[in-house]
C-alpha cells in the first residue's frame, strides 16, 4: 500500500499519526540518552528516528514482510 493510498483511509491516517508520535518520542529519548552519555543508545535511537522519518515521507514502506526472507526466531524478553 502506498503512502497516498494509506492517507485516503482512516487507518492510514491513524498509522501516520502514530509514526509521527513515535518519531517525536524518539527525539525526546535521544536527548535523555545524550545527557546520560549513552553513545550507543543515542546511535540506535537516532537510526530509529531516521527510519520513522523515512516511513513518514514515503521513502520506506511501513513493513518489510513483502520481501522473501527467512524468518528469525524471536528472542524471549
Amino acid at each position: 500500500m502506498t503512502r497516498d493510498t494509506m492517507e485516503t483511509n482512516g487507518r492510514g491516517n491513524r498509522t501516520m499519526e502514530n509514526i509521527a508520535y513515535i518519531r517525536q518520542m524518539l527525539a525526546e529519548l535521544r536527548l535523555v540518552a545524550e545527557n546520560e552519555g549513552a553513545d550507543m543508545l543515542c546511535y540506535l535511537i537516532e537510526m530509529a528516528y531516521v527510519e520513522a522519518g523515512d516511513v513518514q515521507s514515503g521513502r520506506r514502506s511501513l513493513s518489510i514482510n513483502h520481501v522473501q526472507r527467512n524468518k528469525t526466531t524471536r528472542v524471549p524478553l
